[in-house]
């Protein structure tokens, strides 16, 4: 017996009938609103924060709730991975992101340069960067805004 399966057109049209309709974003997250977040939340960022695992420090340099004091603390992480997290975080500070901006890894400067949220003076800086990577992402970036 053979796998494949011919629908008549009248199947066809009873399937496009009852398929389902599709949530936007906004009714999507009405519908599942985010828990709100609580001290103790932040108590467990804060402490994720440190643990030796690099890959659990990426989670706390990707929330968008980390504190800004523990973010300035993941900038200047010893694992790239953790800095980059922090980098292309949008709810990262301006002041944070103008930081990392002189950062010894190709890939974090990377990060930076695809941020939107990044000030232009950071960009600026990115654009002279000594890595024909992170300028050309900047240039990406600016073409992707540009008319």
């Amino acid at each position: 017996m053979s796998c494949i399966r011919f629908n008549t057109p009248a199947q066809r049209q009873a399937m496009r009938d009852h398929a389902p309709t599709m949530l936007t974003a906004e009714q999507a997250a009405a519908l599942h609103p985010a828990p709100p977040v609580t001290d103790s939340k932040i108590s467990r960022l804060r402490l994720l924060a440190i643990d030796p695992n690099p890959k659990i420090r990426e989670s706390v340099a990707s929330n968008y709730h980390t504190p800004q004091d523990v973010q300035a603390k993941l900038a200047a992480d010893p694992d790239e991975g953790v800095r980059g997290c922090v980098a292309r975080n949008e709810y990262t500070s301006c002041d944070i992101l103008r930081s990392m901006a002189d950062d010894p890894s190709e890939m974090v400067r990377g990060w930076l340069a695809v941020n939107y949220f990044v000030p232009a003076d950071v960009m600026d800086r990115l654009a002279q960067d000594e890595s024909e990577t992170v300028r050309s992402l900047v240039r990406w970036k600016s073409d992707l805004v540009s008319p």
